[in-house]
């Protein structure tokens, strides 16, 4: 595969960034986005996202948007791995069927241009994050991309390789994580969502976070996570609260409140250094989402500081 000007890596070559080269991943990963593409946990996550991005975007200075475990960018809903799950039924579809007062359509309007822009209202196709990320991105601005799965990693760089604000490099995110920060333009954010294949990964992700804070302590670093039950929840939250890194954001729903603690039942985020409005803005979606997409009759959600300034 051919190189696209110096900011797309070919796979077969070390991923360069400017924190210096690592080899090529190869390491097999068993998560397969595809199955769950437009999920309740994806619209929360996207929704979220472009809140931060158009903050990020409403000032001059170039930013950089950093995603450690980026998928392949785009989504088939129509595909047999989207339709064996049929999990966009029950969450941006369902999201998008609910009826959205004024206030509510305003908060969700730049996800929703993002998904008017790939045919997702039209049930086609749903955008993951590196695409919402580059819908949003103006010229200037960057993006480094991560994946490990070597198909995922392919088809994405063929995804991103005509974009040159794009580095695409296939490795580990973890790794990602440490050679990215802190990027060169000293602005941005980094959206770390791991597939949770690791029965430590709670703790995994608490770890980077004080490190990836310790390298960029003015970054707005985002942390998702899936939620089975509380308890497990509530244990991380504990460990993040632990680190004590200034201005730390809990945001978290729950579709089903009593569901089976082996099932997904809910989603999280933890940001740091978020925008101003953030907390205002999702105490007024969540609610919404999470109303929009119960399984049952009893949700919940949360958004509080774990640590202020």
């Amino acid at each position: 595969m051919r190189q696209i000007g110096s900011r797309v890596r070919s796979l077969a070559q070390c991923a360069e960034t400017p924190r210096g080269s690592f080899k090529l991943e190869r390491n097999q990963m068993n998560y397969r986005h595809a199955y769950h593409a437009g999920n309740f946990a994806d619209v929360f996550k996207h929704a979220i996202l472009a809140r931060i991005l158009l903050h990020l975007a409403a000032k001059d200075t170039p930013f950089r948007y950093m995603d450690t475990h980026a998928g392949v960018g785009l989504y088939d809903l129509a595909g047999e791995e989207a339709q064996k799950t049929a999990e966009a039924a029950s969450g941006v579809r369902r999201f998008l069927a609910a009826p959205r007062p004024p206030a509510i359509e305003e908060l969700f309007k730049p996800y929703l241009a993002a998904l008017k822009a790939f045919n997702a209202l039209e049930g086609l196709h749903y955008p993951g994050s590196p695409m919402i990320a580059a819908q949003m991105l103006r010229p200037a601005d960057r993006l480094s991309l991560a994946e490990l799965h070597p198909e995922d990693a392919r088809a994405l760089l063929r995804r991103f390789q005509r974009d040159r604000r794009a580095t695409v490099v296939a490795m580990d995110g973890w790794q990602a994580l440490k050679a990215w920060l802190p990027p060169p333009e000293r602005r941005g954010m980094v959206l770390v969502d791991p597939p949770f294949e690791q029965e430590d990964e709670f703790d995994r992700m608490a770890g980077a976070l004080e490190g990836a804070h310790r390298r960029w302590a003015t970054g707005t670093i985002a942390f998702w996570y899936p939620i089975k039950g509380w308890r497990e929840a509530d244990r991380f939250s504990r460990a993040v609260t632990a680190l004590a890194i200034p201005r730390t954001l809990r945001l978290e729903m729950l579709i089903d409140a009593e569901g089976d603690d082996r099932s997904l039942n809910g989603a999280g985020m933890i940001v740091v250094n978020p925008p101003w409005t953030l907390k205002d803005d999702a105490s007024v979606m969540l609610p919404f989402l999470t109303r929009a997409m119960a399984r049952g009759p009893k949700t919940r959600w949360r958004v509080d500081w774990l640590q202020g300034e």
